[in-house]
């Protein structure tokens, strides 16, 4: 064997490492960029709640100085409680959620206040209280971190049917279609590597890209470029791996 045959192996397999060092930097780069998507995302929902939570410890600090009883000698006892109890409220607001039991129990909580108090004219200063507490559910309602059972019922009523099955149900109603949001949910894939995974060639694989592509649960980079998942498909898969959980459990 001459040197230039000899070179040849030798160059595949430099070749390929190569190649194996490509992707290992191309995956690592498409991971890193989601994890700082994350942080970012995670970094301004922090610093959104944190303003507003500012901006609701005002809210309590004027409403009390300006509406509540001045002539009376439990005046400073009772707006150290009050502040105490709508401040405990405004820290629910840097939850992802909040039950229905826990608002139950805040405004029982207020009540059993209310019960103990010595004065006729305290009553000016509870409803005061009851009424920042109610911008406060209000303000959680609109953030959709609270919703009652009602509020939850109405939801479902107005569900536009039509759309979540054609958008939603139907392009996941597939097994391999499945496969492939989830695939590119990780790292972006290549027509061939989808072919693989799946085990469909050709014009059948075609077939449930487009259906993915159609609902925009997928995109393609450039024409013959790599899949990757939207928005869109990311936060109906991350849903159903919820609702599964949340089943298994």
């Amino acid at each position: 064997m001459n040197k230039k045959e000899q070179s040849i192996p030798d160059n595949l397999t430099i070749k390929t490492k190569l190649d194996e060092v490509h992707e290992d930097l191309k995956r690592f780069m498409e991971q890193s960029s989601q994890q700082h998507l994350e942080s970012v995302l995670a970094g301004s929902r922090r610093d959104f709640l944190n303003s507003i939570i500012e901006h609701v410890v005002d809210d309590i600090d004027e409403g009390l100085d300006n509406n509540m009883v001045k002539e009376c000698q439990m005046q400073k006892t009772c707006k150290l409680n009050f502040t105490k109890f709508l401040r405990e409220n405004s820290n629910l607001l840097k939850h992802d959620g909040v039950a229905e039991d826990t608002i139950l129990g805040k405004q029982s909580e207020l009540d059993e206040m209310r019960k103990n108090a010595p004065y006729d004219q305290c009553g000016k200063c509870f409803q005061e209280v009851s009424n920042l507490s109610d911008k406060q559910v209000k303000l959680m309602r609109s953030l959709r971190i609270y919703n009652t059972g009602n509020d939850q019922k109405k939801d479902i009523v107005v569900l536009p049917e039509d759309s979540i099955v054609t958008d939603i149900l139907e392009p996941l109603s597939n097994r391999q279609r499945l496969q492939i949001l989830k695939a590119v949910a990780i790292e972006t894939k290549t027509f061939s590597a989808l072919s693989k995974l799946t085990g469909l060639r050709g014009g059948n694989l075609l077939f449930h890209l487009q259906k993915l592509l159609d609902t925009d649960m997928i995109l393609q980079r450039h024409e013959r470029g790599d899949y990757m998942i939207t928005d869109k498909g990311f936060k109906v898969l991350k849903g159903i791996s919820d609702v599964h959980s949340m089943l298994m459990s």
